[in-house]
């Protein structure tokens, strides 16, 4: 997010427009947290994740009378535009406010990448690339080994992490909260390797079809109660995931959709948000985004499929 705060504070400054920052999300604004940001901005913002405003969930944000009171604060602070940086409850709350007479761009930020509209979200690429790295050392371990690891990463409602870090890891099996997993044919295929000596598996488990330690119990269930001939580990990433310096794609990602938040203010653009399509920004009004289901993209399915790994069958809609 720091790039992309970097980006709308000097493209704001660039047209002469005064940039307040509100800390600690929308719960700032109602304790009154507000800081004028200019030039010098703090130095190393580039190379710092998360985010220097801080966020919050804010509770207040989901009531009528708490949004009212907001855009009652934000008019009384002489604030004419707002951009707000978050996933599918921060950009609601931008469309409410919105709705409410406030002009407001928002940008994408969500390493899950289950936001619809645009091809990519802020964070999602750094934390794809944590996971490539984790991902590899345990593949060392599961090799010296001779052990399957079962690598639980962050995806509560979309498998694209898993999914996309299964491709580019080699992992045998992903398991997404999109596609009905089969548990026999997961059982078969760890045995059926183990027979044939590639006797070390990965497994990448989406957190939002279930947890580490449940998935194994199941696995075992599915073995008729027995032990499995190879050993199962299960390691779960949490939120270091979160964390880490951005790579140059969510720098370069970060500062276009901070450039184009504030360019589409000065010319009067309100409720939407920056998106990222075939390569290029644009944007995409947010009441054909907030509360739509993203799915993986086809060509990653058959990608996958084709890379033989095993992710199970289509849920039926």
């Amino acid at each position: 997010m720091n790039p992309a705060i970097r980006a709308v504070v000097r493209t704001a400054l660039q047209h002469e427009c005064r940039v307040v920052g509100i800390n600690n999300g929308y719960d700032g604004i109602f304790d009154g947290n507000f800081e004028e940001l200019g030039a010098p901005l703090p130095v190393g913002m580039l190379d710092r994740g998360g985010t220097i405003l801080q966020s919050s969930r804010c509770k207040r944000f989901y009531q009528p009378e708490g949004i009212d009171a907001a855009r009652n604060i934000l008019q009384e602070r002489g604030i004419q535009g707002l951009v707000v940086i978050g996933g599918d409850g921060s950009l609601t709350g931008a469309l409410e406010l919105t709705r409410r007479g406030l002009p407001v761009v928002g940008i994408p930020a969500s390493i899950d990448n289950d936001m619809a509209g645009t091809d990519m979200a802020i964070g999602v690429d750094t934390a794809a690339n944590t996971i490539m790295e984790l991902v590899d050392k345990i593949r060392d371990t599961a090799r010296s080994h001779r052990r399957c690891f079962l690598i639980e990463v962050m995806g509560r409602n979309s498998g694209y992490l898993a999914l996309t870090t299964a491709i580019s890891c080699g992992a045998e099996i992903a398991v997404i909260p999109e596609y009905f997993y089969n548990m026999e044919r997961v059982v078969g295929l760890l045995h059926e390797r183990f027979q044939k000596t590639r006797d070390n598996s990965i497994i990448i488990l989406a957190e939002g079809v279930c947890d580490a330690g449940t998935f194994i119990q199941r696995m075992k269930e599915a073995n008729g109660g027995r032990e499995f001939e190879q050993e199962v580990r299960e390691t779960v990433l949490g939120h270091v995931q979160r964390g880490g310096s951005p790579t140059h794609f969510d720098r370069m990602l970060g500062s276009r959709f901070g450039e184009l938040a504030v360019t589409g203010l000065l010319q009067q653009e309100t409720g939407c948000m920056t998106a990222l399509s075939k390569g290029r920004t644009t944007f995409v009004e947010l009441e054909d985004v907030i509360g739509r289901k993203k799915h993986p993209a086809p060509e990653l399915i058959r990608l996958a499929r084709n890379l033989q790994i095993e992710f199970g069958d289509p849920m039926e809609v």
